[in-house]
């Protein structure tokens, strides 16, 4: 199925030597969600955010969606928008198992991929089928309160209120609908085998992803870190992407 993304430029512009495209986790905006360390990374890139169906600037979904559809999507998107610039990718959770999914990919705009906060499976399809049903049933503000325990390291919420609050009032607001076929969707990915450079980052006190998988671990955070700890997190994507770059090939 054909699934229309909402793109917004966070930082940095068209004119800016690399294109990097970032996107958000399930239940947030992809613009709290980034904002701040796009600022710091505009220096080197551009910075486009998609978002889910539903969630922060995009229209709810009109049916049933997978995250390969997501992919497919982003990929026929970003082609447009890199002008022959290099392009990488950045996504954190559901983001970050779009960004498995593009790294398994021969045929792909993406030269490089990070997947933060995410695996190449998260949870069971059981799991994901429970909490669907459960905002069916129940709306979105039923998933803040455990939201503000998954997401964030101890003692975030109470160190950037601001922060979190906006977070958590984005998850409230998000298309109860558009939330479960997200979760849906989850249930039913794995990931295949990367064939492109593929870099995994988990926070240290992330309770959803396991940091013993990850390539790096991002020190003090949690499950949303581009959130919690914007300019560390700048830091290590100018890096590792700078690492995984392929050598550009001429004619």
């Amino acid at each position: 199925m054909t699934v229309e993304l909402s793109l917004t430029r966070l930082a940095g512009s068209e004119f800016s030597e690399q294109l990097l495209v970032v996107g958000p986790s399930l239940g947030t905006s992809v613009a709290l969600l980034w904002r701040d360390c796009a600022i710091v990374l505009s220096g080197e890139y551009e910075v486009i955010g998609w978002d889910l169906p539903g969630h922060g600037s995009g229209a709810p979904a009109a049916g049933p969606f997978t995250v390969p559809d997501i992919a497919d999507e982003l990929s026929s998107r970003v082609e447009s928008l890199a002008g022959g610039r290099r392009v990488a990718y950045a996504g954190v959770s559901f983001g970050g198992a779009v960004g498995f999914e593009l790294a398994t990919r021969r045929e792909c705009p993406f030269e490089s991929v990070v997947s933060i906060g995410a695996a190449p499976r998260i949870g069971v399809p059981e799991m994901w089928r429970e909490r669907a049903a459960l905002v069916r049933r129940a709306g979105t503000p039923v998933m803040v309160e455990g939201s503000a325990q998954r997401w964030f390291a101890p003692g975030f919420v109470e160190r950037a209120p601001r922060v979190a609050g906006a977070l958590l009032r984005a998850l409230a607001d998000a298309d109860q609908e558009s939330y479960a076929l997200a979760c849906e969707a989850l249930g039913q990915f794995e990931a295949g085998p990367a064939v492109r450079p593929l870099r995994v980052l988990v926070g240290e006190h992330d309770v959803v992803v396991s940091p013993a998988g990850a390539d790096e671990v991002l020190a003090g955070c949690g499950h949303l870190p581009p959130a919690e700890n914007p300019a560390a997190v700048a830091a290590v994507l100018v890096r590792v992407l700078e690492e995984m770059r392929c050598p550009t090939t001429t004619a």
